[in-house]
C-alpha cells in the first residue's frame, strides 16, 4: 500500500506496546491541543513563527478533520489519555496529494516505535482515501521527526501551496502505492 519499509514486530512486542490508535472525537480536542502546545514549547516552535501551534483551529481539531478527504487519529494510553496524534488533509490545488499534518507525541511516548506506527496508520488511511502522494512540512528543530520521515521514505521536494507554516523550512514527499 505505501512505499515504505515494512515493520517487523514480534508478537510479544505488539502485546507489550502501550497505546491504541483511534479516530479523533470531540473529547480529544482539549487534551490534544494542550499536548501540541506543550510539545511545541518543548522544541521552541512558537506561534509567532507560523508553526501549527498558531493555527486558530487547534482547539477544535475534531471539527476540522471532518472535511472530505481528511482524517485525524489519536494515540491513546490504556485509560484513554492522549499520547499523541497525527492527521491528513487534501493539498488544495494538487490532485491526489494529501498533507501529513499535526503529528505530535508526548515525551513519554517517544522512542518506542509509537510514532512510526501512528505515521504508518495515517499513510495507510491516505492510500485508502485514494491519495497517490503524501506531502509534509517540518523543521530541523524536530530532529526525531525528521529522522522518522526519512526512514519512512519521504524525500525532499518543492514547497506546495501555502499552508501558512512558513518557518517549516523542510518539505518532503512520499509516493503512496
Amino acid at each position: 500500500m505505501i512505499n515504505a519499509p515494512e515493520i517487523k514486530v514480534e508478537e510479544d512486542e505488539r502485546d507489550s506496546a502501550p497505546g491504541r490508535i483511534t479516530a479523533i472525537e470531540s473529547r480529544h480536542n482539549a487534551p490534544l491541543a494542550a499536548l501540541i502546545r506543550l510539545v511545541s514549547a518543548e522544541y521552541g516552535l512558537t506561534a509567532d513563527k507560523g508553526f501549527s501551534v498558531a493555527d486558530p483551529s487547534l482547539d477544535r481539531l475534531s471539527e476540522v478533520y471532518r472535511q472530505n478527504g481528511a482524517g485525524y487519529w489519536v494515540l491513546e494510553d490504556d485509560v484513554g489519555g492522549v499520547l499523541g496524534g497525527a492527521g491528513l488533509g487534501p493539498m488544495a490545488g494538487y490532485d491526489g496529494v494529501c498533507e501529513l499534518q499535526k503529528m505530535y507525541l508526548a515525551a513519554s511516548a517517544r522512542g518506542m516505535g509509537l510514532g512510526r506506527g501512528l505515521a504508518l496508520h495515517v499513510l495507510q488511511q491516505a492510500s485508502l482515501r485514494g491519495y497517490r502522494y503524501c506531502y509534509l512540512e517540518t523543521t530541523a528543530l524536530l530532529p526525531e521527526a525528521l529522522a522518522l520521515y526519512q526512514k519512512l521514505g519521504f524525500a525532499p521536494c518543492e514547497r506546495l501551496g501555502n499552508t501558512g507554516h512558513n518557518d517549516c523550512e523542510i518539505t518532503l514527499m512520499l509516493p503512496l502505492s
